[in-house]
């Protein structure tokens, strides 16, 4: 089955170039009406202007499709709120939002501080939770909804002189997991996408082939997908230069040391055992590995 937006509505954050104006043309073209957010600021987080989101709202508007801009902060609970609001006044509901907007204060951690650091954390992981808080009341109500987090390899590998971003970013992919278990009965999905891609916060770091390897188009299709009606919940797809990949968070089967003594020198002694993951398990939630050392547990103490 072809994915379609048709009569569905969209936001799109931080949605003013880059990325996010990749994402809402993409929306538009599929059939999605589309509210393009954007502050307008500069990579920092500095200065504001919708110019950007109402270039984007022309574009779509020029080839056939509906589209409104808005230029709210993310941080602002009030500009979300009143986002939505304008939003259902508009175009009647909420379908999809896509947190896409972001910043970057990049320093060493010795050099960073942490006005800097807060302010990564707001814009990314707050602005995040504000817009999808925005949201959430009126998807349960209508007991459909598809968000999307955007985390970033920064927060899953790490990346040098991104101690903010980083952190930040791999907050999202716990608040996805978390929203993902809340959101299931009403019919929200929650996903993720980590990007690479040459945009406005990344392209004078890239040579030429590099930005035109990582075209933002590029990561749009897997993005566009994970808010679309058939997809799933609790999915982070790795997208950029053509490749889609999915990221999981997964734990080795472990020793236990149940019945035993346990000093930090068995630990030590055995840690290649504890650290073998060549056979992954991939909890569905927090509790059901709660659930598989209590067993472990009952079984060397003979319990079971």
């Amino acid at each position: 089955m072809a994915v379609s937006f048709k009569d569905q509505v969209a936001i799109v954050t931080g949605a003013g170039g880059g990325l996010g104006r990749s994402h809402a043309l993409m929306l538009a073209a599929h059939g999605a009406a589309v509210v393009v957010n954007d502050f307008g600021g500069a990579r920092d987080g500095t200065g504001g202007s919708t110019a950007a989101a109402d270039a984007v709202v022309r574009e779509i508007k020029e080839a056939g499709g509906r589209a409104i801009a808005d230029g709210g902060n993310v941080t602002s609970e009030a500009d979300m709120q009143a986002m939505v609001e304008r939003t259902l006044k508009e175009f009647g509901r909420v379908d999809v939002l896509m947190n896409n907007a972001g910043i970057l204060r990049d320093r060493t951690f010795a050099k960073v501080t942490i006005e800097d650091f807060r302010a990564v954390v707001d814009v990314h992981l707050m602005g995040t939770a504000i817009a999808s808080k925005a949201v959430w009341g009126v998807m349960r109500e209508q007991n459909y909804g598809r968000i999307l987090v955007t985390s970033s390899t920064s927060g899953a590998y790490g990346n040098f002189g991104q101690s903010n971003y980083g952190a930040a970013k791999m907050a999202l992919i716990g608040l996805m997991n978390t929203l993902h278990l809340e959101g299931a009965k009403y019919g929200i999905h929650v996903n993720a996408i980590l990007p690479t891609a040459a945009t406005r916060m990344t392209g004078d770091m890239m040579s030429e082939e590099m930005l035109q390897m990582l075209a933002p188009e590029l990561v749009s299709p897997a993005a566009v997908w994970l808010v679309s009606r058939e997809a799933p919940s609790r999915t982070a797809l790795l997208a950029g230069a053509g490749t889609v990949a999915r990221l999981a968070v997964v734990e080795s089967e472990g020793i236990c040391f149940a019945g035993k003594s346990l000093t930090p020198d068995d630990v030590a002694a055995n840690f290649d055992r504890i650290a073998d993951i060549s056979s992954p398990i991939e909890p569905a939630e927090g509790l059901r590995h709660v659930d598989r050392i209590i067993e472990n547990a009952r079984k060397a103490l003979g319990q079971a």
